[in-house]
């Protein structure tokens, strides 16, 4: 049986210019979508008329973590002193999410890719939690990448706990922004202990989910996030 061609969006290396250089995409998605049976294919920060090409071949698209998305494109006029910015991949990511949504081709958005998903439909970001959004929660984990530090509850009829097979999970966290105002076209679905938004799906599609938290580094030990890319992976058929 043929492998489902999973896309996978990557970040941006900069020289000491900020000349964009290379793309980036960590392993862990890589074995991700090929324990779930999927195959998967990195998608550089091309323009868009050459990522519309890769796109017609995809059966599904993972919005993968990465840097912050520039305040500008979700209405703020200055950058946080924390914010880290990739210009070259939000110019790219943006219309390329919004054309797959057209397309509807499944997506899973993980940690930045919920953001960007959110940003692209028209919502907000904070965009550094310690200052917008002080909370005992530690989102930016000090412990190993597969390490789960806090919880979330995720509604029960939405296709996330369907997904994951549970309504109740502990995860990792690897970020100091998140979804502020959702778009629109989202619903929330999952919620951190202090209610930080954590997770968003769109009806109406055939699968279009976004998490904060890194499921791709806790496939090794969490079924539930294995459970997720397996989602993913049978909505492409």
């Amino acid at each position: 049986m043929k492998r489902p061609i999973i896309g996978i969006t990557c970040g941006t290396e900069y020289d000491s210019n900020q000349q964009a250089v290379a793309d980036r995409l960590p392993r862990s998605y890589v074995r991700a979508v090929l324990a779930a049976g999927g195959a998967p294919l990195a998608i550089p920060n091309l323009k868009e008329s050459e990522t519309d090409a890769l796109l017609d071949i995809l059966d599904g698209l993972i919005l993968s973590g990465g840097r912050d998305i520039a305040p500008s494109l979700y209405g703020s006029a200055e950058a946080h002193p924390s914010v880290e910015l990739d210009h070259d991949r939000d110019t790219r990511e943006l219309p390329l999410i919004r054309t797959a949504i057209e397309m509807d081709l499944p997506i899973l958005a993980i940690c930045r890719g919920v953001q960007s998903l959110n940003v692209a439909l028209g919502g907000t970001l904070y965009q550094d939690l310690p200052t917008d959004r002080p909370s005992a929660v530690a989102h930016r984990q000090d412990a190993a990448r597969d390490a789960a530090t806090h919880s979330i509850a995720v509604h029960g009829a939405s296709l996330l706990a369907r997904s994951l097979g549970a309504t109740e999970l502990r995860v990792n966290s690897f970020h100091h922004q998140a979804v502020r105002q959702p778009a629109a076209a989202l619903t929330v679905v999952g919620w951190a202990e202090d209610g930080l938004i954590e997770a968003v799906e769109m009806e109406g599609r055939r699968f279009v989910v976004g998490v904060q938290y890194h499921p791709e580094e806790m496939v090794g030990v969490c079924g539930a996030s294995r459970q997720l890319f397996g989602a993913l992976i049978a909505a492409c058929g």
